[in-house]
């Protein structure tokens, strides 16, 4: 008996941050963040109400301060809300000095120096009066916007886009290595602002604002030089655009199945939302594209030959996630159970916008994403320190077997997780 325990004993798995309860931390498959992301940003690009869009920052803030790990570029999220606002910012400032659209109902705040246009730049007024309507409209607009932006950086927070190319179809490897470069862009700028900022701060750099950007843009732009090298280094030592097995015709063969497919997928699509268009052009063309793109997808993954370490599986919490984004966007596009005006307030007459139930109660359920999802992995901590020698009574400290004291630092490690 140690400390009232036996040896044999399995000791509690510690939860990561934001709870958990008993699971086991680990991390999620990273299409299971996209798919939430992109369907929660498909939810929040239906609607311009401001409180609604507000309730869409706040499910953001919770999944990901709930679920994001220690990796240095989990902690950018506060950076896509910076450039968020900033995009709001620049859009009630355009709105206010490229006036157009003022009628005599609307509500003036203030007014701005006119200065006169040609004749060829007529409809567009630069300075005038300034409305409470139009201001807010733009505001509205800027707002949606921003949400978009922060459900990209969600993503790119809560996932990592390199271990989603492990899942993408070979013949989609080529355009996945590249939309995973450019996803992970901004983490790794993010990084590099922490680190030569934290460096900064062990020189005593004491210039801050403006005056502190030269000696930190320098800096971000050469340790992104130098990534960009290892990159390629890394890429050329791994194949990577090699044919492999592949012959011309194959080639050629593929490229032809997915330009028609994706012909038939636009067209299918066009079909589907032009009501006067012919019939063919409809769902049976959108069945014919995805076949022939689900042929070239087959064909061209047989060219790239690679495997995977360790795995990335799709299990309960990956569906629960994707499910509750997924549900959340359906829910605001069905407009069932509440008014469609709700979604858009009307700003002719001027009123306070309305909360509807079911769109609070589906960007609710996109936020039960974070209580769905298991603890994040953590990486390994240090050893704790042992306590001190237990006694046999005589004040004489016991001495106890290697084999009967359990291994503290192995037994409160968690998964960690492979970036790469």
């Amino acid at each position: 008996m140690l400390d009232g325990r036996t040896a044999d004993a399995p000791r509690p798995v510690r939860a990561g941050r934001g709870g958990g309860g008993g699971r086991t931390p680990r991390n999620l498959h990273p299409l299971a963040w996209w798919t939430w992301a992109l369907a929660l940003a498909t939810a929040a690009s239906r609607t311009t109400n401001p409180l609604l869009l507000l309730l869409v920052l706040a499910v953001l803030g919770y999944v990901v301060t709930a679920r994001r790990t220690d990796a240095p570029w989990a902690r950018g999220f506060g950076y896509y809300l910076g450039l968020a606002l900033t995009v709001v910012a620049i859009r009630v400032v355009f709105r206010c000095v490229f006036a157009t659209g003022i009628t005599p109902h609307d509500h003036l705040l203030f007014s701005l120096p006119h200065i006169p246009t040609p004749s060829w730049y007529a409809g567009i007024e630069i300075g005038g009066p300034v409305s409470l309507e139009a201001t807010l409209s733009a505001a509205f607009d800027g707002l949606r916007l921003a949400c978009l932006i922060c459900c990209i950086g969600a993503a790119n927070t809560l996932a990592n886009p390199k271990r989603a190319l492990r899942v993408l179809p070979g013949a989609l490897y080529e355009l996945g290595v590249a939309v995973t470069v450019s996803l992970s862009v901004a983490p790794q700028l993010v990084q590099s602002v922490q680190r030569v900022t934290r460096a900064r701060r062990l020189r005593a750099g004491r210039t801050k604002g403006v005056r502190a950007l030269r000696s930190i843009v320098v800096p971000v732009l050469e340790d992104a030089l130098e990534r960009s090298l290892h990159l390629a280094a890394a890429m050329d030592s791994r194949g990577y655009g090699r044919a492999g097995t592949a012959t011309r015709r194959s080639r050629r063969t593929t490229g032809a199945l997915m330009l028609l497919g994706m012909c038939g997928l636009c067209a299918g699509v066009y079909g589907l939302l032009d009501g006067t268009a012919p019939a063919a052009l409809g769902l049976p063309a959108l069945v014919a594209g995805a076949v022939l793109c689900a042929a070239g997808l087959a064909l061209g993954g047989r060219r790239v030959r690679r495997t995977s370490y360790r795995p990335d599986r799709w299990r309960v919490a990956e569906f629960g996630v994707a499910g509750c984004g997924v549900a959340a966007a359906v829910l605001l596009f069905a407009t069932v159970g509440y008014d469609a005006a709700d979604l858009n307030p009307s700003l002719y007459p001027l009123t306070w916008p309305s909360l509807p139930i079911v769109p609070v109660l589906a960007l609710l359920l996109a936020g039960a994403a974070g209580a769905i999802a298991p603890p994040p992995g953590r990486r390994p901590g240090p050893a704790t320190p042992p306590g001190p020698r237990p006694t046999d009574g005589t004040g004489h400290h016991r001495t106890t077997s290697s084999s009967t004291v359990p291994d503290r630092t192995t037994s409160d490690r968690t998964t960690t997780e492979v970036s790469k």
